[in-house]
């Protein structure tokens, strides 16, 4: 046999045999779970149909006891909300197919997105939009519902008309600012009316082709819904026994022991905080809006340290509620820019 081609042979015998061994050894190492390079193309763990998954900041708090602004929930057709002392019958033949998503930074809650069901044989369709806007955190320049109306009306885009203009309509016995404006193009109505609830601006945007639909369902809500006592668009601190809302109240003259929190990363989202001051001055119940866990973590650490002077009204100690914005701020909104924008 000649060298040269006995070579190629030698060669040849090495190398198919460390082809077979490095390919034995690679299925050895495939990964089993459906991932890159898998033979395994049904994954150990699926996702279940029509759940959307969020990793991120949540809203989150230090105990399940007390009542949050996103704990409403829709039992036997009927809308309740601990927090906000609130209850809504749904119109006949209507449902909740979808829940809200978690609250924004700036603290705007979805509570509840209503329509009509499949049985429902009325002669027009609509919905119902529940909302609450919490008046610490809000980017846009309202200290209360009647506000937050007004600037909503004045800063519709170019493709919206108004057709009522913010005024004062009762529901269930309590005023609420009311407006409505309709979108030519698409032939929709929206009927919006708010109040204040602890220092949120409880807000129902009904909307239709239909004004017929809307003009009754908001008649019927008279019979269907019932608040606390004192919500009116310029107040409603919640009344009874719930905390006085205070915005600010963690000042420097109210805080007596502050605390920094200590973060392991850092980030660089807002992290509005809701806490409850018991009647001692200490923070009692701590609401995250929004944040990651570890900021949770830090935060929660922080403010059971802190201290503040006893709030009193009436010359009795009574708990408080307010809101403290830790990290970057966002953006917020200013009427001037606003008009700018849609001029």
């Amino acid at each position: 046999m000649h060298p040269r081609w006995f070579c190629y042979v030698a060669v040849l015998a090495v190398f198919v045999p460390l082809v077979a061994w490095s390919q034995k050894a690679a299925q050895k190492n495939v990964p089993q779970n459906g991932g890159d390079f898998s033979n395994n193309t049904q994954p150990l763990t699926k996702v279940p149909k029509g759940v959307i998954l969020i990793k991120g900041a949540w809203s989150s708090a230090s105990d399940s006891a007390t009542p949050r602004p996103e704990g409403g929930s829709i039992t036997g057709n009927v809308f309740s909300n601990q927090y906000f002392g609130m209850t809504y019958a749904l119109p006949q033949d209507w449902t909740e197919k979808y829940e809200g998503p978690p609250p924004s930074d700036s603290g705007l809650y979805v509570l509840a997105h209503l329509r009509p069901a499949d049985t429902y044989k009325g002669p027009s369709r609509g919905s119902i939009l529940i909302t609450a806007q919490d008046l610490f955190f809000t980017q846009l320049p309202a200290t209360n519902a009647r506000e937050f109306i007004h600037y909503v009306s004045d800063n519709l885009q170019a493709d919206y008309k108004v057709e009522v203009p913010p005024s004062v309509l009762k529901v269930a016995g309590h005023a609420f600012s009311f407006f409505a404006y309709n979108s030519p193009v698409a032939q929709l109505h929206w009927y919006v009316l708010a109040t204040q609830i602890r220092c949120h601006a409880v807000e129902l945007v009904l909307t239709s082709r239909d004004t017929r639909l809307l003009k009754t369902t908001i008649l019927e809500m008279d019979n269907q819904m019932k608040l606390p006592e004192e919500p009116s668009p310029t107040a409603g601190t919640g009344g009874g026994s719930v905390p006085a809302c205070i915005k600010d109240y963690a000042s420097d003259e109210n805080v007596t022991t502050r605390v920094d929190p200590i973060f392991s990363e850092h980030r660089f989202n807002p992290v509005p905080v809701r806490i409850i001051i018991d009647k001692e001055g200490m923070v009692k119940h701590i609401h995250f809006i929004s944040a990651f866990p570890d900021q949770e973590k830090a935060i929660t650490d922080a403010l059971r340290r802190w201290k503040f002077r006893p709030y009193q009204r009436d010359g009795q100690r009574i708990e408080v509620e307010t809101g403290i914005m830790f990290g970057r701020a966002p953006y917020r909104a200013t009427p001037s820019m606003a008009n700018q924008a849609t001029q």
